[in-house]
């Protein structure tokens, strides 16, 4: 199985900045030593023809150039360098490469990513640039060019970080080619939610039980609303019981019934699937790394399935 990182791309983060970046490399280092079986890649940058599938011109060029007012830097919560340019256009690059992989061997990762608060204009709750959206337009448009009148694929996104995914709804609000669908903490950020095809709610301190019986729901909810052909999965660490910004109370089993019930769904329907880690925030970063490592030996069974399938 693939999977694609930038860790190589460290933000100058100021001491006590609360973004866990150094979670990244721990998860690249573990990998590579505990599951041999996973490839990893560095990831392609994006470029400005791709990000414009979703992102103004004039916000990627305020980007590039560093000319972010200081309001939107505030808004993302990193000041702007030339190491968040390349980190944000990897980031991206990652989760493309991973649902072109996806594409041909059923399930592939970006080790980042997830960056669902980004819109069309700007960015926010550290994110730049939105590495689905940009890479469901750009799988989207590749089918266009092989196949000149053909529909548009179908892409379901199947967000489960802790936040609202208020970017993705907000790109995509008059898109009836993708399906967003968010299960998140109603009372966390953003607290002014944007609407997407399908948003559940939970309070504060629900756990396992709740959780899982919602995301039941919602995933037959989306079977019956959607003939999903590829599927995005933003694998949010953060709503384990031990992450400082979550609210919710899952634990370690819970969220690999989470994953198991999201990877199976896929292969049921035989989508090809290509996930991000998105948000975990633990107050023992070393906590929100397990539960990572705990999704990606998730999907390399999954993984393993299409192969054993193809053979």
């Amino acid at each position: 199985m693939k999977a694609f990182y930038s860790t190589q791309f460290v933000l100058p983060l100021p001491a006590g900045h609360r973004f866990p970046m150094q979670r990244y490399q721990r998860l690249r280092d573990r990998i590579a030593t505990e599951l041999p079986a996973l490839t990893l890649a560095q990831a392609e940058p994006a470029g400005d023809q791709a990000l414009a599938l979703v992102h103004t011109p004039e916000y990627i060029g305020a980007v590039a150039r560093g000319t972010l007012d200081v309001r939107v830097q505030r808004e993302i919560g990193f000041t702007w360098s030339e190491a968040m340019v390349e980190r944000s256009r990897r980031s991206v690059g990652a989760t493309i490469q991973a649902a072109r992989m996806a594409q041909v061997e059923g399930v592939a990762a970006n080790i980042a990513g997830g960056t669902h608060h980004a819109s069309t204009e700007a960015g926010a709750g550290y994110c730049v640039f939105n590495d689905v959206a940009v890479a469901a337009r750009l799988l989207q448009h590749e089918h266009l060019r092989r196949h000149p009148g053909a529909r548009r694929p179908r892409v379901a996104v199947i967000d489960l970080d802790v936040h609202q995914g208020n970017g993705t709804a907000a790109i995509f609000a008059r898109d009836d080619s993708v399906f967003t669908l968010s299960l998140h903490g109603e009372n966390n950020f953003p607290f002014r939610k944007v609407a997407g095809d399908l948003d559940v709610g939970l309070p504060d301190g629900s756990g396992d039980d709740d959780y899982l019986a919602a995301l039941d729901l919602v995933l037959d909810e989306l079977d019956r609303r959607f003939d999903a052909e590829s599927v995005f999965y933003l694998a949010g660490a953060d709503p384990h019981e031990g992450d400082r910004l979550g609210r919710l109370r899952l634990s370690y089993d819970g969220l690999q019934a989470r994953d198991r019930r999201v990877f199976d769904w896929a292969w049921q329907r035989r989508l090809p699937l290509a996930f991000s880690m998105a948000g975990g925030y633990g107050h023992d970063i070393a906590t929100t790394v397990q539960v990572q490592m705990n999704t990606f030996g998730i999907a390399l069974e999954y993984w393993r399935r299409w192969q054993n399938a193809a053979r």
